[in-house]
């Protein structure tokens, strides 16, 4: 086994095992070439294999960390981002950055929808940054969230748990993280990002449109089928 092979392996061993948790970081490049008495380069090789494999982020500046896995949510699923993030047994925390209302605005597929109420925040997971929130709920067919504090619960909870929805559409994109995006998620300008359009209605009037960007290494989707019979 070559030696950045046994790197690694070893780190992998300790992840697997629980050693070393989701957001741990791992020693820092020069460390592990002192312990194992190699060059840096053999080091970076061993660490670019674990993060492809998904098992490590490497963070500009900061250090290498043990990955959190990935939620897999089914593409037809609209999602309580809080519910989902303690059923992994990781505290969940809601940030709220911008709450306003608005008597207009002009929404991709839907066009202009009268008054509004506009909220921005972040998701957290074990106090990490989970992914960029911004949302915007049409008043006309949701009154009463216009008398919401949405400080201390996000939007996407109170409106499943208080406003019933017929028809929801998907957008998922694949982005670089804008310098906003970046520095809010603790991500590199350009990384790697999933990004969630979701439009839902009750009875043909909208609900709400959602944008949200998560990290490409901590959020994917997917869907399952069956052959139809021939």
């Amino acid at each position: 086994m070559s030696l950045d092979a046994r790197i690694r392996a070893d780190i992998e061993a300790r992840i697997r095992s629980g050693a070393w948790k989701p957001g741990d970081r791992i020693p820092f490049e020069h460390e592990l070439t002192a312990t194992y008495g190699c060059s840096r380069a053999t080091v970076s090789k061993a660490l670019g294999a674990l993060a492809r494999a998904g098992f490590i982020d490497r963070r500009k500046r900061a250090g290498s960390f043990v990955a959190h896995p990935p939620i897999h949510a089914t593409v037809l699923d609209v999602p309580d981002l809080r519910a989902v993030i303690e059923a992994r047994g990781e505290a969940y925390r809601w940030v709220l950055t911008e709450q306003h209302r608005g008597d207009h605005a002009d929404l991709p597929e839907v066009g202009r929808v009268g008054p509004h109420l506009t909220v921005t925040g972040l998701h957290r997971a074990d106090d990490d940054p989970f992914a960029i929130e911004r949302r915007w709920i049409a008043l006309d067919a949701t009154p009463e969230a216009a008398a919401q504090d949405f400080t201390a619960t996000a939007p996407g909870s109170w409106l499943l748990a208080h406003v019933p929805w017929s028809d929801a559409r998907h957008r998922i994109s694949a982005i670089g993280a804008e310098a906003d995006q970046a520095a809010a998620l603790d991500l590199a300008p350009g990384e790697a990002c999933l990004k969630l359009e979701r439009w839902t209605w009750r009875g043909g009037a909208l609900v709400t449109y959602v944008r949200q960007v998560f990290p490409g290494a901590r959020y994917d989707l997917v869907a399952e089928f069956k052959p139809f019979s021939v």
